[in-house]
């Protein structure tokens, strides 16, 4: 799905560009849950808003979706731009936010952060430009459309440029078939009904088709929902981790110390635990999953750098809902209002990058994709589901929000999937079940929507 890099000579950028290094910029906030919940069907996507605030239950404005009845061709005249879009290629991402006139690319050789870039072009969908930072040309052409092919070359001094090129990602990604994909659409009015019955608790769902059957289609309700992240944030950590695997950075068999300051309670085996003791990545990363282990997953946000690192994965890959703000358990952070937070839309843009093999190799995706099968907690997606449905996923659950999100690994209609909501844990859960059922009587009875292959 992506082309191998390739390396041709050109010349050095004539003069050195003004460039102002922007701190890295925080996940925007995106709407507050309300009783006029969006659907968002086909291309579109919900949009970001102002900081309603953690707490805030404010209605989200209303945005034109697509509304297309089923088997009717969605046929537009071109397939819609992403302001935020990110450049995948071996190693790497070279993010675009085309409104905001920034860059940033993040590979196995640096990061240069958040890069202002005031002469950035864009025309006919494209954003093109260059910056220069610490003496290394960063000179690209990103399509702003998904699935396209983009380019970016890499000049440094006395050595030959280098061209990457790769796969153009937003979020959603654009179907690739949009008469298969709009016969996906009716499942967002089901979805729809079970969200305005979830009185207690306000509820997002997004939805993306990975098998091609319903031409790799997203729909969402409430996608740009922003809870609190819970242990959902453990996906980003991971990724973070199995990413400098990728690139050759650290391995998997290497040690950790962890220590009785390291204990915390709540979710997970490695509290119960004598300590110190020297635990491998491959266990943490495992049990990070598997068991969503709290005490794995400080160990490893200390391992990692603490929260920077892993926001500088969220912010490459232009996911604006989505932040790393507090270590598990750290109930005098969330005092102060340090939270973790996500949104459906965020969730399943990483949940479909993954699958693709656009952020991690695909011996980082399958080993990733086995430890959520092994996922402990299945009171959720698992036991919405007749027994033995595969499934591969990850829980989130405090006082106030309830969340299991992953992928239905149904041979042929293979589906990445996000439930999310806040209110009532136990109200919650049951939300998260009925949306989780939903979904899979669709992709099951033809009667629902799926047409028989």
């Amino acid at each position: 799905m992506r082309k191998s890099d390739k390396k041709r000579s050109s010349s050095l950028l004539a003069a050195a560009i003004a460039l102002v290094v922007a701190a890295t910029t925080g996940p925007a906030t995106a709407d507050g849950p309300g009783p006029n919940h969006r659907t968002t069907l086909g291309y579109a996507s919900d949009g970001l808003a102002a900081d309603d605030g953690p707490n805030d239950e404010g209605g989200p404005n209303d945005e034109g979706g697509r509304s297309d009845e089923p088997g009717v061709e969605p046929a537009p005249e071109r397939a819609p731009t992403s302001e935020v879009s990110w450049l995948s290629f071996p190693g790497g991402a070279f993010a675009v936010d085309s409104l905001g006139h920034t860059v940033r690319y993040r590979a196995c050789d640096g990061d240069t952060g958040r890069v202002a870039d005031p002469d950035m072009r864009v025309a006919a969908g494209v954003a093109s430009g260059a910056v220069v930072v610490g003496g290394t040309a960063y000179r690209y052409r990103v399509p702003l459309v998904g699935r396209s092919e983009g380019t970016l070359e890499v000049i440094q001094r006395h050595r030959p440029p280098t061209t990457l090129t790769g796969v153009v990602v937003t979020s959603p990604q654009p179907p690739t078939d949009p008469v298969a994909g709009a016969r996906l659409f009716p499942l967002s009015n089901q979805l729809a009904r079970v969200v305005a019955d979830a009185s207690l608790n306000p509820a997002g769902a997004t939805v993306r088709d990975l098998s091609g059957r319903y031409g790799d289609q997203q729909v969402s309700v409430n996608g740009a929902l922003r809870p609190k992240a819970a242990s959902v944030i453990k996906l980003w950590i991971l990724v973070e981790l199995l990413r400098r695997v990728d690139c050759g950075q650290v391995s998997l068999d290497e040690g950790v110390l962890v220590t009785p300051a390291d204990v915390v309670g709540g979710t997970g085996q490695l509290q119960f635990e004598t300590f110190p003791q020297v635990v491998t990545l491959y266990r943490l990363a495992r049990y990070l999953i598997k068991y969503s282990d709290n005490v794995a997953a400080n160990v490893l946000i200390t391992y990692l750098g603490g929260f920077a690192p892993v926001n500088a994965l969220i912010d490459s890959m232009n996911q604006r809902s989505t932040i790393l703000a507090r270590r598990m358990l750290d109930s005098a952070a969330a005092q102060r209002g340090e939270e973790n937070y996500t949104s459906p839309d965020d969730v399943v843009s990483l949940l479909g990058a993954v699958w693709d093999g656009e952020i991690l190799t695909p011996a980082s995706r399958d080993l990733m994709i086995g430890f959520m099968r092994e996922q402990t907690l299945n009171t959720k997606i698992p036991a919405a589901l007749p027994p033995g449905v595969p499934v591969a996923h990850k829980t989130g659950d405090l006082p106030d929000a309830s969340h299991d999100v992953g992928y239905y690994l149904i041979p042929g209609t293979e589906t990445a999937v996000a439930f999310l909501t806040a209110g009532p844990m136990a109200t919650g859960d049951e939300t998260v079940r009925r949306m989780a059922r939903t979904v899979y009587d669709f992709l099951v009875t033809p009667s629902d929507g799926a047409v028989e292959e």
